[in-house]
């Protein structure tokens, strides 16, 4: 048995796999808001705690929400761990880490040794994701350019934006793609028009350093609906309220998704534009021919906004290089729990390596 976690600044995906060689769905998937706990380790303690005994059937239970209960039970029960591995958003350095978002500190060593695992792995949460890509469907991905790619492997290129920006960059080896940790999300914002340089001289009043973070996540899209905001002066008072008390990221999607105020439209197009214009510098940094893959939170949710071309045009507009970008492959990545899933297949292989 493996164990694989996905760690986030908002939330964290752990599960169980009885993982071989194939992909195989999790026997035990459990979520939990990350803020609180005051580390990985209270939520492994508490995901890995010995199950109660399932109580006794009752008057009302049908056999079969019996045998669902005693097959919950048996899955949960306490097994030998073979490997772990934890994508994690944070530089992984020496298989320790301080997270990005959250104030913790993290050490495979430590948690290994706590909870008697042979091996315990942590990755960059993006080499997770570029680890699971590889082993996606093609009903897991929606195609925002089909491009032409050429015959022999090159690279492929992930970014992907949710309560932080991520980036990462898989390179061809002979024989397979071997995903290589990045920080790229937290490289210096370079604005393309007017607009987007008084959005960065807007920010730079309130931060030190404007990265493409400080746009490209949840918060960022807030930040970008405040400059609009504090600039145009053309905020609805129902949306204010709404923003105030909800999610503002979600509020300001849901509005401008469903054309409810203009402001929020605003937001959306300058946040897809600001997307693709990234998703190409990294994809010509990576000379990612063989594709470029957007995934984390936001995408799937903002998916009919990245369709409606915005998001490519600005993927596209390199100048010279515009023929050549427009030949690459551009897809959303649809599961959310690909992370996962590329940290279940390097615990996977983990387990089946020999030992040193």
């Amino acid at each position: 048995m493996i164990l694989a976690g996905d760690i986030g600044g908002t939330k964290t995906n752990l599960a169980l796999y009885d993982w071989t060689a194939e992909r195989v769905e999790p026997l035990r998937l459990e979520s939990f808001h990350s803020a609180d706990y005051t580390s990985l380790e209270d939520i492994l303690s508490e995901f890995l705690a010995p199950p109660r005994e399932p109580s006794p059937q009752t008057s009302t239970e049908t056999e079969q929400e019996q045998e669902s209960k005693k097959e919950h039970h048996s899955v949960s029960e306490p097994v030998k761990l073979a490997a772990a591995c934890f994508g994690i958003a944070g530089p992984v350095i020496d298989n320790r880490t301080q997270t990005t978002n959250l104030p913790w500190i993290v050490d495979g060593a430590a948690i290994a040794k706590q909870y008697d695992i042979p091996r315990a792995q942590l990755i960059n949460d993006l080499e997770a994701t570029a680890y699971g890509i590889l082993w996606l469907r093609s009903d897991e991905l929606e195609v925002l350019n089909a491009g032409s790619p050429p015959k022999k492997r090159q690279a492929l290129a992930l970014i992907a934006a949710g309560t932080g920006l991520g980036e990462g960059i898989l390179f061809w080896d002979g024989k397979s793609y071997r995903p290589m940790p990045s920080e790229g999300g937290h490289a210096d914002f370079a604005p393309n028009n007017d607009q987007e340089i008084e959005l960065l001289r807007y920010l730079r009043s309130q931060y030190l350093h404007v990265s493409y973070e400080r746009i490209l996540s949840g918060p960022g899209l807030h930040a970008i609906y405040e400059f609009l905001r504090d600039t145009k002066k053309n905020e609805p008072t129902w949306l204010a309220e709404k923003i105030k008390v909800g999610n503002p990221a979600a509020e300001i999607a849901q509005a401008g998704l469903q054309g409810q105020a203009e402001i929020a439209k605003q937001a959306l197009d300058l946040f897809a534009s600001i997307y693709g214009a990234e998703a190409g510098n990294l994809a010509l940094k990576a000379l990612s021919l063989d594709g470029v893959y957007v995934g984390g939170g936001i995408a799937p949710k903002l998916i009919a906004k990245l369709q409606d071309g915005m998001f490519m045009k600005a993927f596209t507009n390199k100048g010279r290089y515009k023929r050549l970008m427009s030949q690459m492959p551009v897809k959303v990545i649809m599961n959310q729990h690909t992370a996962l899933l590329g940290a279940a297949s390097v615990a996977a292989a983990l387990s089946h390596a020999p030992t040193s």
